[in-house]
C-alpha cells in the first residue's frame, strides 16, 4: 500500500512506521524538521498545517492517509474535503480526552464531554478535547465513509513519561536535579490507563487497508488501570534503585497544582476524572492478549530512560512556581536564553498578584 502519515514522528507515530515499513508498505512521512533517509521509509520536510504544502502533498494520492497533526477546527473543516477525496482509508487520530467522567469503562459510545459538559466558557473554547470531538462530528456529517477514528489515550515510550499532565521535564528533570517531585494530591487516587506506544501503534497498523473499519471509530488503550498513586509509587521505586534513595514528593491540592500547570482543562476535564476503557471493539480487530502488561513496560522503559537521559527545554515558569512551593531553587544555568533566566527569577521570587498587576500595567 502506498501510505502517507502527517506528523507520524512522537510515540505512538515513531513505532507506526516501524510497523507499517516491515509489513512492506510504501511509506512517506511529513515532518517540520529534516530528518536522515530510513530502510523502507521517504521523510519528506515540511509543515503539514500549511496549506500549500498539505495540499501538493495530498493531490499525489494514497491507499491510506494516517493523520497524527492537531488541527485548528475551522481550518480542518475546510480541509476535510481534500483530506477524504485523497485517500481510500482516512485514519483520523483523536483522543480518548474526548469522554466525560464515567464510573464505567468507558466505549466508544460513551458521553463525550462536548455533548454532556454544562460549563459554557469551556465550551467557548477551542481545547484539545472538545476539538477533537468537534471533528470527529465534521467527519461523520460528510456522508462518507472512508474514514476511521482511532482514539489513544496516554501513551508512554520513547523518551515520554507522564505524570498526571506533567511530562517527564517537569517531574523527572527536578528530581535527578535533586528537587521535589511536586505532584496533586486529589488526582493520587483518579484511575488511569496507560499503553505502550508501540502497543497503540500496533493497534492502527491492523486496521489500516481493512474495509470492515471504514466508517467506524475504536478505542485504543490496555485493559489494564492504574491510579496515579500506582503510577507514581512506580516511578519512584524505581528511581529509588537508580538514585540510592527515595526521591521527595510534595502533594498540592488541585488550585495550587493548576497555578503551574500548562493546560488547567487538560486537568480538570480529564486527568481528575476516573479514565477506565473497555476496548472490546478493537478487540475484533487486534489480539488484546499481546499488548503489554503497562506495569512490567511502563517499568522497563522507564529504566531505559533513566539510563539514558534527554530532555526537552524547561518551561520556566512552571518550574519557578514548584520551586517556590517545595521552597527549592534551580541553577539559571538549567535555562536556555537570558528570557527564561529573568522568567524563573520573577515567578521564583514575586507574588503572583503583583506580577500580574506588572504585566497588566
Amino acid at each position: 500500500m502506498k501510505i502517507l502519515a502527517l506528523g507520524a514522528t512522537g510515540a505512538i507515530g515513531s513505532r507506526l512506521v516501524e510497523e507499517l515499513v516491515h509489513s512492506g508498505h510504501d511509506l512517506v512521512v511529513t515532518s517540520r524538521r529534516a530528518r536522515p533517509a530510513a530502510p523502507g521509509v521517504h521523510y519528506v520536510q515540511g509543515n503539514a498545517r500549511d496549506s500549500d504544502f498539505l495540499k501538493g502533498i495530498l493531490r499525489q494520492g494514497w491507499d491510506a492517509v494516517i493523520d497524527f497533526m492537531v488541527h485548528d477546527t475551522l481550518v480542518f473543516q475546510e480541509q476535510l474535503d481534500m483530506f477524504l477525496d485523497a485517500t481510500v482509508q482516512y485514519v483520523y487520530l483523536s483522543s480518548g480526552r474526548v469522554f466525560a467522567q464515567s464510573d464505567e469503562p468507558l466505549t466508544e459510545r460513551s458521553d463525550r464531554l462536548l455533548d454532556v459538559s454544562k460549563d459554557a466558557a469551556f465550551l467557548a473554547t477551542d481545547e484539545y478535547a472538545l476539538a477533537k470531538a468537534r471533528q470527529e462530528n465534521l467527519l461523520r456529517d460528510t456522508g462518507q465513509s472512508n474514514w476511521t477514528i482511532v482514539r489513544p489515550y496516554i501513551t508512554f515510550g520513547d523518551a515520554r513519561f507522564q505524570l498526571g499532565t506533567l511530562e517527564k521535564e517537569t517531574w523527572l528533570y527536578r528530581t535527578l536535579k535533586g528537587r521535589s517531585i511536586v505532584f496533586c494530591e486529589p488526582m493520587m487516587k483518579k484511575w488511569t490507563t496507560l499503553t505502550d506506544g508501540a502497543d497503540v501503534a500496533r493497534m492502527i497498523a491492523a486496521l489500516i487497508g481493512n474495509s470492515a473499519v471504514l466508517g467506524e471509530d475504536f478505542n485504543l488503550t490496555a485493559r489494564q488501570t492504574m491510579t496515579w498513586g500506582e503510577v507514581l509509587e512506580l516511578y519512584l521505586d524505581e528511581l529509588e534503585r537508580h538514585l540510592g534513595q527515595r526521591p521527595r514528593v510534595l502533594l498540592q491540592d488541585v488550585e495550587s497544582f493548576c497555578q503551574a500547570a500548562n493546560s488547567v482543562p487538560q486537568v480538570r476535564y480529564d486527568r481528575m476524572f476516573d479514565r477506565r476503557f473497555d476496548p472490546s471493539k478493537v478487540e475484533t480487530v487486534v489480539d488484546l492478549n499481546k499488548v503489554c502488561d503497562p506495569r512490567i513496560a511502563l517499568a522497563e522503559q522507564f529504566r531505559a530512560q533513566l539510563s539514558g537521559g534527554g530532555f526537552l527545554a524547561l518551561n520556566s515558569r512552571g518550574e519557578a512556581l514548584r520551586d517556590r512551593a517545595a521552597h527549592e531553587h534551580a541553577a539559571l544555568s538549567e535555562f536556555q536564553g537570558l528570557k527564561r533566566k529573568i522568567s524563573y527569577l520573577a515567578y521564583r521570587n514575586i507574588p503572583l498578584g503583583l506580577i500580574k498587576k506588572l504585566r497588566a500595567s
